[in-house]
């Protein structure tokens, strides 16, 4: 594996709940030097279930909490922390220097604002996004395609609406943070097939 490209890579994450902050974690330990976390909201008590915090980060900003977070784990990662909210009208500015974007929001409409504006402005960069992590269904089902060129989307497309499906549980949630982190893992190392 290839150490400098990794110390090198700049990725940026959209959001810091189950799928952000488990993405983030990973890609710290991993090795990846630098990271630009984006979030505005603060832990609380009810993410505990599914996000890689704990219990003293309870009305902690997500961005604030997962510094403490990494730099206990890799210290020599180098972070850029940006507390506010994701719209249309920053977008371009909060993720200009990166290499590679990863997608981590709840709201399907701000994802798919995310990713439009992402590879209309950035049409050489990537983004590795989420979609269809609820419930306990079988882990097998969880996959990532790549949908077009610069797009990568990781999920279940087998989603059956049945009552287990309003749940995000640590299980479904770390699995689907985890393939975007390989996934990022990969396209850093050139790998840019699934």
């Amino acid at each position: 594996m290839d150490e400098h490209k990794l110390k090198n890579a700049k990725i940026g994450i959209a959001g810091l709940g189950g799928l952000g902050s488990n993405v983030a974690v990973s890609l710290a330990r991993i090795g990846v030097g630098n990271l630009v976390l984006v979030d505005f909201d603060v832990v609380e008590k009810s993410n505990l279930n599914r996000q890689y915090y704990f219990l003293k980060h309870v009305g902690i900003h997500k961005t604030e909490a997962l510094k403490e977070i990494i730099l206990n784990i890799n210290p020599s990662v180098s972070l850029e922390i940006k507390t506010t909210k994701i719209s249309k009208n920053n977008i371009i500015e909060l993720f200009k220097d990166v290499d590679i974007l990863v997608e981590a929001l709840d709201d399907p409409k701000e994802k798919a604002l995310l990713i439009n504006i992402f590879l209309k402005n950035f049409e050489h960069k990537k983004i590795v996004a989420a979609s269809g992590i609820s419930g306990y269904s079988s882990s097998n089902s969880i996959k990532t395609k790549k949908v077009l060129k610069n797009l990568y989307v990781v999920g279940d497309e087998n989603i059956k609406s049945n009552s287990d499906n309003k749940l995000f549980l640590a299980p479904r949630v770390a699995i689907v943070a985890n393939h975007q982190a390989n996934m990022v893992l990969r396209l850093i190392l050139g790998k840019e097939e699934v």
